[in-house]
């Protein structure tokens, strides 16, 4: 190994058997870089010699994962004090990337955190805090529960900036009264020396005091040799005010230089004043922004009651046991997830499910933690507690999309990396050129451009403009019942051109029902169906079941057969009323020697609309073909032509044949039906549509369409909160109702064209504003902008963007 290669031990997760091994090691060794590779089993490890100048960990674990395997890491959260720009945000995720056991990094200026991916045996979280602490932020150590996240440290830093901004505004009102004072009578009477001595003792308690942060955020950042929003504000306001200060001490300077002694403190304590209130400002709407999801925390009840050896106790949440007898009485919220075991109510779950209306619930039904139980009493089995239950998994699941990036930010990422150093320079270079070309005064006037320069740029609305979309998004779209993985997801939706719905279980109800009962000869429909439910009594098969629930909805009585014999796959013989019969399917009656060729059309018609036909024949005659369907669902067709109404092309995959799916493609108005394709098949037929280079989401379950949902750009599980649904699919539907997929699509496309407006105004802000501020059109038309102007215009610019994704809250899906 040559002294520039480097060794690394990989863990694996997923390996099972040689053969695995043997595709691991084939994959990491093609990988463009990598020297050699080694892989055990037995400690499901890869030991890889590679060239760390020609890959990276991220390449070696893609390598891994088109074998269907997968690095095994950990994933913390780490929440930051003291960023207050993009270029904070960039700063921090460049020092984490040079860590080699980091595999990715997300830093979130909105939510004031960190989520960094890394390999445990070469790293670890004391370490990555460490790294974070030397690029000049603070990390706060621990971890915060549920219980501690409901109040929302942005509250802390409101109440903060409200306390800083009212006495900074108090102080700020005299000092402007006393520089306009040669107005204003009786104060015009007090000589101009003594006025800017009582100016400077009034704008020191503003500059150090209200304006402490910024110092701080400055000297943090230069022991770095760095600088942020904090430095651009610290280095403007003290240039303005130690201008103001030398004018005040030593005005014998500028009057030997013929210039009239000005002071600028109103200029400097004013920047201040209106800084924090923007910041202020910012710091409520940002606060909103995480509404979402401390409604959710709230929904957890801190108690249940629970009965325990015959008795009734009262424990804290964190205290249900899987298997607990837990009572739940009206009016209160459920605590854990479960299966109802005795007594029967009405349940709100609209902030679980978005389901509007509550839902009857009686023994054997599910019910959820955090759902709010109505008029009656119950109990049910815990069977998912902790960080189990569904609410739980949804709060991760949010938390983890809010501290997400989306694709488009990247740009704002790159442009922010070099954001503020380009300003300091910029301003530099303004200050040298009034200086050195300027009209008369030109000292004061090349130092109110260079603090100009400095107050007017933003990099904050460039941070936030893609967060605060996102969070306000997934926020919304949890209490819409959509779950979204993360910011990615979100991206890709409105990028989408074909949507394929798997058929059973998502366009139809996933279970058969009665559809045709044809007696033959001298038998009658209620014959028909009172025999073969009488016959599939005691079948489990979901087609007797679907026969039982039509003679149940007819009143037609079922009786116990005499005798019974299951055939498994063909179907069911016994006696009955002391008559034999036989239900099942054509082979069956092929065994019990029944010609049905004389009822072939009848057949041909039932399953030409995708139906399946079975016989009952009675003492040896046919006596009547009962067709079952898995019915389409009421809003089916609906959803599909809402969905090509946004221009989208919508394919139908199912393993039916051919001419049954055509059948049902043709009453959905499907623009395509690919049939005959077995579960295992389902990613290659999405893989197909991809190579057409078109971006093509799939709607299934989230279970039997895993794979088919995890090869789709976008895989969108519906009616489902289970594990595997929201690990593998990229939107989760909780609400079984395929309206939620058009919801979830304009959502994106509402939060994308969001972003793209709060990215345009940030970057045409600092592009137009900068030049501004430098004095571009004074040499045209006279006009230099007041660094008070400035510093309102960056002072609102973060906090217009802020507020423009908080329009999400309320925008119709």
């Amino acid at each position: 190994m040559s002294t520039e290669d480097s060794k690394i031990q990989l863990p694996i997760t997923g390996m099972s058997c040689a053969g695995c091994v043997a595709k691991v090691e084939k994959a990491l060794k093609n990988t463009s870089g990598v020297k050699g590779a080694s892989v055990n089993l037995a400690t499901e490890t890869a030991d890889v010699d590679y060239n760390p100048k020609s890959t990276d960990i991220n390449r070696l674990r893609d390598s891994v994962r088109q074998q269907g395997f997968d690095l095994k890491t950990t994933k913390t959260e780490i929440q930051i004090k003291g960023m207050s720009c993009a270029g904070c945000v960039k700063k921090i995720e460049n020092s984490l990337n040079k860590n080699p056991g980091v595999i990715s990094v997300s830093v979130n200026l909105a939510v004031n955190s960190a989520t960094v991916e890394y390999l445990s045996s070469l790293t670890g979280s004391n370490e990555i805090k460490n790294i974070i602490r030397d690029a000049g932020y603070e990390v706060e150590d621990g971890e915060t529960d549920e219980a501690e996240a409901v109040e929302d440290p942005r509250e802390e830093r409101f109440e903060n900036l409200r306390r800083k901004f009212i006495f900074s505004a108090i102080l700020t009102s005299i000092i402007l009264i006393g520089s306009f004072g040669k107005f204003i009578p009786g104060i015009n009477a007090i000589p101009g020396h003594v006025m800017h001595f009582v100016l400077l003792s009034l704008a020191i308690p503003v500059q150090f005091i209200a304006g402490y942060e910024f110092y701080r955020g400055f000297w943090k950042q230069l022991k770095h040799f760095s600088a942020d929003m904090n430095s651009l504000v610290a280095i403007g306001t003290s240039a303005a005010f130690l201008y103001s200060f030398m004018a005040t001490i030593y005005p014998r300077f500028f009057e030997s230089a013929g210039r009239e002694v000005q002071v600028y403190y109103d200029t400097a304590a004013v920047i201040i004043t209106l800084i924090l209130f923007g910041r202020m400002l910012e710091a409520r709407a940002m606060s909103r922004t995480s509404e979402s999801i401390r409604k959710l925390i709230k929904l957890a009840p801190r108690k249940a009651v629970v009965v325990r050896n015959g008795n009734e106790l009262e424990v804290d949440i964190s205290g249900v046991r899987v298997g607990d007898t837990v009572i739940v009485r009206p009016g209160e919220r459920i605590p854990v997830d479960g299966e109802i075991i005795s007594g029967a109510s009405s349940v709100d779950e609209s902030m679980i499910t978005g389901e509007s209306l509550p839902i009857d619930k009686t023994d054997g039904d599910r019910v959820i933690g955090g759902t709010i139980n109505h008029t009656g009493s119950f109990r049910f089995v815990a069977e998912k507690v902790g960080a189990e239950t569904m609410l739980s998994q949804i709060i991760r699941l949010v938390r983890e999309a809010q501290g997400s990036k989306a694709p488009i930010q990247r740009l704002a990422d790159k442009v922010a990396g070099i954001f503020v150093p380009i300003v300091i320079v910029i301003a530099l270079i303004t200050l040298a050129v009034w200086l050195i070309f300027g009209p008369e005064e030109a000292l004061a006037m090349a130092m109110l451009n260079f603090v100009a320069v400095l107050i007017i740029a933003c990099p904050c609305a460039m941070g936030l403009a893609t967060p605060t979309a996102i969070m306000v998004a997934t926020g919304r779209g949890a209490e819409e019942g959509i779950l979204i993985k993360n910011g990615e997801s979100l991206e890709n939706a409105h990028k989408i051109k074909n949507i394929v719905f798997d058929k059973t279980g998502t366009l139809t109800r996933g279970e058969p029902e009665v559809t045709d009962v044809i007696p033959l000869h001298s038998f009658k429909e209620n014959d028909i169906l009172n025999f073969a439910a009488s016959l599939d009594r005691r079948s489990e098969h979901p087609i007797a079941r679907a026969i039982s629930r039509e003679a149940n909805n007819r009143d037609i009585r079922i009786v116990e057969p005499d005798s019974f014999e299951a055939v498994p796959g063909y179907g069911v013989r016994g006696v009955l009323y002391n008559m034999s019969a036989v239900i099942g399917n054509r082979s069956m009656m092929t065994v019990e020697g029944i010609d049905v060729d004389e009822y072939r059309d009848t057949v041909n018609s039932i399953s030409s609309e995708g139906k399946t036909a079975v016989y009952l024949t009675i003492d040896g005659r046919l006596a009547g073909i009962i067709g079952l369907a898995d019915t389409l669902r009421e809003i089916s067709a609906h959803t599909i032509s809402d969905l090509k109404d946004l221009g989208l092309e919508v394919a139908m995959l199912t393993g039916d044949s051919e001419q049954a799916a055509k059948a049902v493609g043709g009453r959905l108005g499907m623009d395509k039906v690919i049939a005959g394709v077995l579960p295992d098949g389902k990613a290659k037929e999405i893989k197909k549509l991809q190579e057409k280079g078109r971006k093509v989401a799939m709607v299934g379950d989230g279970i039997n369409d895993a794979v088919a949902l995890a090869q789709a750009d976008v895989g969108i599980a519906i009616g489902t909160g289970t594990d595997i649904a929201m690990e593998t699919s990229d939107i989760t539907l909780i609400k079984d109702d395929l309206r939620g997929v058009i919801r979830a699509l304009k959502l994106s496309k509402i939060t994308i064209r969001t972003i793209k407006w709060n990215l345009f105004w940030a970057f045409a802000y600092n592009t137009a504003g900068i030049p501004i501020a430098a004095g571009v059109l004074y040499p045209f038309f006279g006009i230099l902008l007041n660094p008070i102007i400035a510093s309102a215009a960056m002072a609102f610019s973060s906090v217009l963007v802020v507020t423009n994704s908080l329009r999400l809250k309320n925008r119709n899906l």
